[in-house]
């Protein structure tokens, strides 16, 4: 070779954790690192890893950071990517189609509701909106539930006073279970917040005292709805004195 030649590079196996990335090399990303990954599963990584060995020995790279990355990955982690991908994709698939669905539904039944509004004058369904649609043979229907978001305003500070003081008043003799549910209904992890669920069954207690009583019309008058949700779910059934069968969509139930 002459001397104002350049020398070929050498293909040389070394042990890639034994390579230096220095801080001077461009940042490796996630994205730069998929990008690869996916390049690779059609045409395999072509370009090779450039590294610099030093006088002391040490291995320093010079280009291809994104590759280093990619090649230290372990073949099970890279099966598994591939797998969990692949699934992954079907399934935002799956709930895109859903979501579709959904909207199309909403829109179907609203036009069914304007249709009979127009030609009929009537109405399907009671005042909070929730509503049941049946074929004529009676084999399928589809029902609409509006679930309220409700919140609790100032009132609600009131109610807690007078419950606690029916719990101090009635000290002994108030059952244990009772003490319970009070206790649960207004202690829970995150302050200014309650349990609903036991508030509610605090509604359902009869309970003569009028402090009680107060208390549960403080509560009442406490309940703000703040937003509603619209449910629709589908059933099925092979005769019309058979039970009603969810048709699930529910990826947990399916």
């Amino acid at each position: 070779m002459k001397s104002n030649e350049i020398p070929e590079p050498v293909l040389t196996r070394v042990e890639r954790a034994k390579i230096i990335v220095k801080d001077r090399m461009r940042p490796v990303t996630e994205a730069g690192v998929n990008s690869i990954l996916e390049s690779a599963k059609e045409f395999g990584i072509k370009d090779p890893i450039h590294i610099r060995q030093k006088k002391d020995g040490s291995l320093h790279l010079l280009a291809g950071g994104h590759r280093l990355a990619v090649s230290l990955i372990k073949p099970q982690h890279l099966l598994q990517d591939e797998l969990v991908r692949k699934v992954a994709g079907y399934g935002i698939a799956l709930s895109e189609q859903v979501s579709r669905f959904l909207g199309h539904t909403f829109d179907d039944i609203g036009g069914f509701e304007a249709l009979l509004a127009q030609e009929y004058g009537a109405t399907v369904g009671g005042k909070k909106g929730n509503k049941t649609l049946m074929t004529h043979d009676g084999l399928f229907k589809v029902t609409v539930q509006v679930a309220d978001y409700i919140d609790f305003g100032p009132e609600l500070q009131t109610a807690k006073e007078l419950l606690d003081e029916c719990m101090n008043e009635w000290a002994a003799g108030a059952r244990d279970e009772l003490r319970m549910i009070v206790t649960r209904a207004f202690n829970t992890d995150k302050p200014g917040k309650v349990n609903r669920s036991e508030i509610f069954m605090l509604l359902r207690l009869e309970i003569e005292d009028p402090r009680w009583k107060a208390a549960m019309q403080a509560i009442r008058d406490a309940m703000r709805i703040v937003g509603s949700k619209s449910y629709v779910r589908l059933y099925r059934r092979d005769t019309q004195d058979a039970p009603w069968q969810p048709i699930t969509i529910d990826l947990a139930r399916g």
